[in-house]
This record gives structure tokens, sequence and C-alpha cells, in this order.
């Protein structure tokens, strides 16, 4: 009996989890939509019974369905969500996947404009997707929103609107819409693999004629209009283009996160013409038109391409920050050809600008940068020897300056804007392009300069019989051919048991130096550090340290920071 009872139980454990397997693996329900069907039945669950209008199959679907739909012009259905007065031409107000069978170019949701106005009463908006939607493969075109008369949600969103990043919209066409509010074609929602084009804003807060505060991955933003951000606003774009959008302020994109993007031809009639606000990494940035600002305005680059823009003043850069850019070939019809204003560059190469006044930039405060003039900072004003200036190649050639000439504190991310590595034989180039193969470590405008080889015999050469190496010469700001050009320490000019010590060491004032201090070689470490970030000044620094008054002894060492 024992043995049996056993058994018997085995089989009834095995039951329990076949039971709870199938439950879990059920597949959800799919409803079908077909503009021809002449059988529509709830819940349309096969092509015989499909539903003639997509709102009734996505009524008829259940959490984790699938709504597909075949090929047609959907122009009819919807109705208002929440309470709110605008009706939507499909309303997906549960998490689903609505999806088309052969893609937006034969499948489309048509929203309704008032003929001679964007918005109005009567306005029809094409989809409104709730959180954990998937919207694939339509075009949504011709949708629009009422006037400014209930907020973002009756006013935005011509084509789309989302309730938050959490509902997505893929492969799909939204064109031709348009807003009262914010968002002509989207508004919130994650957007992949879609063209955004010829959608606008007139009227209420006149944002975003393409996407508001959306997230968009590998889109195409084109011809959107708005008085700001034409084409986005307050967007996350990655791997997108922007092409001939338009607006007041930030003619392809306002206050936006740009990754990998390439923004061309956008134009505002103010500023910012392919960008303002925001921060823009490893894009390409091209022939767009402002009044100020042609290529961006107010905003934060890292390995960006500048060139070919064109404005009133400011042609590449109006305020903000560069670092490892390249900004080349710009125009300004009065100031600024390059950069104009009180912008910051870092790492960057500032050249080949025109302008009747500061051809390359005009009050830009410079860090290792190679511009000219370049009158506010470390870096070099050679020529950058591009590889094909003429035909817009603005990679490095082998024997550029620009080489190892970077400073690498200034290094904001890992890769440069062809994605290789931003730091290539220890230090960092100048622009926005990495030289991947250089023969030496020295700084090749450094080397230049003092007649060394850049071909890596010279780097570790004791050229001036100092004791130190070309490399550390090169750390320290030196010069390599004259001997008496050292980092040495200098007797104390004042031994004082009340004020402390002054000691001065000779330097140059392109360094800047930390101080450290022993007053015990038994103790490990001997040194510790007193002082950091002094500026260098030209022949000679000094400091003085207010903490040694007790007689010492003390003993001091400085180094480059």
């Amino acid at each position: 009996m024992k043995t049996r009872t056993g058994k018997l139980w085995g089989c009834l454990s095995l039951a329990a989890v076949i039971s709870i397997n199938l439950a879990i693996t059920a597949p959800a329900a799919t409803h079908y939509v077909d503009l021809n069907s002449t059988n529509a039945t709830p819940p349309y669950t096969d092509w015989t019974t499909a539903a003639t209008n997509i709102q009734d199959a996505v009524d008829a679907a259940t959490n984790g369905d699938l709504v597909l739909v075949t090929n047609g012009i959907y122009q009819t259905g919807g109705y208002p969500v929440n309470g709110n007065i605008l009706t939507n031409r499909v309303a997906v107000t549960k998490p689903l996947t609505l999806q088309s069978v052969n893609g937006p170019a034969h499948t489309v949701i048509q929203g309704y404009q008032v003929p001679g106005t964007t918005n109005g009463d009567s306005a029809v908006r094409c989809a409104y997707l709730t959180n954990g939607v998937t919207l694939s493969g339509f075009t949504l075109a011709n949708g629009a929103t009422r006037a400014l008369l209930n907020g973002a949600r009756d006013g935005s969103g011509g084509g789309a609107w989302c309730e938050s990043v959490n509902a997505v919209v893929t492969n799909c066409v939204i064109v031709g819409n348009a807003s009262g509010y914010a968002g002509g074609g989207a508004y919130f929602g994650t957007l992949v693999g879609c063209m955004i084009g010829t959608n606008s804003v007139l009227g209420g807060r006149d944002w975003g004629g393409g996407a508001y505060n959306s997230s968009l991955a590998n889109c195409t933003l084109v011809h959107n209009s708005a008085g700001e951000g034409g084409g986005a606003y307050s967007c996350n774009l990655n791997n997108c283009l922007l092409v001939g959008n338009t607006a007041g302020i930030g003619g392809g994109a306002i206050q936006c996160t740009l990754i990998s993007c390439t923004i061309v031809g956008n134009s505002a009639s103010s500023s910012g013409g392919g960008a303002c606000g925001g921060t823009l990494n490893a894009c390409s940035i091209s022939n767009n038109t402002a009044s100020n600002g042609g290529g961006t305005l107010n905003s934060t680059l890292n390995n960006c391409l500048v060139s070919g823009n064109s404005a009133g003043s400011g042609g590449g850069v109006d305020g903000g920050t560069i670092t490892g850019c390249t900004v080349v070939s710009n125009s300004a019809t009065s100031s600024g050809g390059g950069i104009y204003g009180s912008a910051y560059g870092y790492n960057s190469i500032v050249y080949y600008n025109l302008a009747p006044s500061g051809s390359n930039n005009i009050g830009t405060k410079f860090n290792n940068c190679c511009t000219l003039p370049n009158l506010y900072g470390g870096g070099i004003t050679n020529e950058p020897l591009f590889v094909d200036l003429a035909n817009g190649d603005f990679h490095l050639q082998s024997n550029s300056p620009c080489i190892n000439s970077g400073n690498n504190i200034f290094v904001t991310v890992p890769n440069d804007l062809d994605g290789n590595p931003r730091i290539v034989g220890g230090t960092v180039d100048i622009g926005a392009y990495e030289y991947q193969t250089p023969s030496s470590v020295l700084s090749y405008a450094w080397a230049q300069q003092y007649g060394l080889p850049t071909d890596g015999t010279a780097d570790y050469a004791d050229t001036d019989g100092t004791g130190m190496n070309n490399w550390q010469k090169w750390i320290a700001g030196l010069n390599p051919t004259n001997p008496a050009s050292l980092l040495a320490m200098q007797p104390p000019v004042a031994t004082n048991t009340t004020t402390g010590v002054t000691v001065s060491w000779q330097s140059v004032n392109t360094r800047t130096y930390y101080l450290q201090r022993a007053t015990d070689f038994t103790a490990q470490p001997a040194f510790t550090s007193i002082r950091s970030n002094l500026l260098g000044q030209a022949g000679t620094t000094s400091y003085t340290d207010t903490t040694a008054t007790n007689g010492g002894p003390f003993f001091y060492r400085v180094g480059v920071q």
C-alpha cells in the first residue's frame, strides 16, 4: 500500500505542474480588421469575421492581445478619452499590440483637420495610446487637435498622443498632422524607426513640430515646423536624421539630448538653426541657418562636427560649450564665423571659418584648442591638416599637429565621432576625430615646434642632457633644445615661524602644478599634497605654505597636473 500511495501522489503532482504551464504559455487572442469585411462579427477573431474599423477590434480585445489590420485607409470610428472633448480615430486604452499586415505604405490611420485651419472643434487626432501599447506599421496622417481649450491632452499630438514613453510607436510614418498646443506629430511616446514629416504646431505653447517630450531612435524628422523646436522639443534622440525643419528658435531641435544624430538643412528665423540648448554627443551639424547660431545656440557639444552653417553672428556656434569638436567652414555675415559669444572651447578645432569680424571666433575662451587667433587659453594656431578640406573630409592627416595635443581631463565620452576610441597613444587629439595609429606619444604640435621627429624615435631621448627625456619635457611644457628650460625647485625666499615658508620653482604659464611636502622621510608615503591647481606663471611660480610654522624640517617637491 505504501508503494501504491507514493505513485499516486507522484501522478497528482505532475498533473498540477502541467496545468500551471498551460496557463502561462496560453497565447493572447488575435483580433482582425479588414476595411472590406462583409461579416463583421465580434470579437473579430478571424479574417472572415474581421471588424471594418480599428476601434471596434480594439474595444473587443483585452490586455496583451494583438489587433491585426490589413490594407486600407481607416478614417472612421474613434471616440474621446477620459472625458475629453477631442475625438481620436483610434483610442487604445489598454496594453496591447496594434499592428498592420503590410506596413505603413498600405495601412493608414487618417484623422481630420478642419479646412483652412490646423485645429478646430471638429478636429480628429489619429491615435491615442496608453502605457504598454505598441503601434506598429501604420501611416498616421492628417490628424489634428482642438484649439487650446483644454490643455495638453486635447491640444497636443495631432498624429499620436501617448501617456508616456512607455507607449511605443514603431515602423510608422507620421505625416501632415497638426496640433494647437505641442507635438504636431507626436506627444510623448517612444518612437522607433519612424518617419515624422510635415507636421506642425500653431498656437498654444507652439513647441515641437515633429515631436514633443518623446524618445526617438533611428527616426527621420523632415520638414516639420513650430514656434520652438521645428523637429523636436525636449526629446531624447538617438541615431536620428533631422532635415529641413523650421522654427523661430531651434529649427532642428530645442532642449533635446541628441546622440549620433545628423542635423542638416534646418533653419530658424531667430536663433539656433540646427539646435538650441540641450546636449549633442557625436553629432554632425551642417548647412543649417539662423539669425544667430546657424549651427547651435547655447548648447553643449561633445565630439561633434559643425560645418557649412551660416548666420548673422555665430555661423557655427553661438554660446555654449564645445569639447572635442571640429568647427570648420561656417560663415557669418557679421561676427564670429565659427564661434560667437560667451562660449567655451576644449580640445576643439575652430578653423577655416569666415566673417567680417572674428572669422573663427570672437569672445570665446579656449583651452587646448586649435584655432587662429588663439587669444584666451592654451593650444595651438597651426593649420590642423585635414585629409581633404575641399571635399569635407575633416579626419586628421598622419602629420597633423592636432595629434596627441589635447588634454585628457576634458574628455567626456569614450569614443570619437566615428565611434573609435577617443584616446589613442596616451593623449587625446584635438578635434572630433581621433587619429587611430599615431607613431609617437608626444604632442605632434610640440614636437614639430622644436624640430623633433614624430615617428617615435625621439619620445624618450634626452636631447639636451638635462636628465629629463622629451616626453617628460613635453608634459612639463619645457623646451627640449634648451638645457636651462627645467622644472626645478628654487631655494626658499623666506622662512618664518609666523608666516610659514614661501617656495618657488621654474615654471611656464601653460601648465597647472601641485605642491607636496614631507617632514619625515621614514614615514610612508613621505610626501603628501598640500595644494593643487596652482596656475603656472611665466618664469617662476611661488606659493606660501602657511602651515609650516613650527621650524621644520620641511621638504618640498612640485609636479605637473
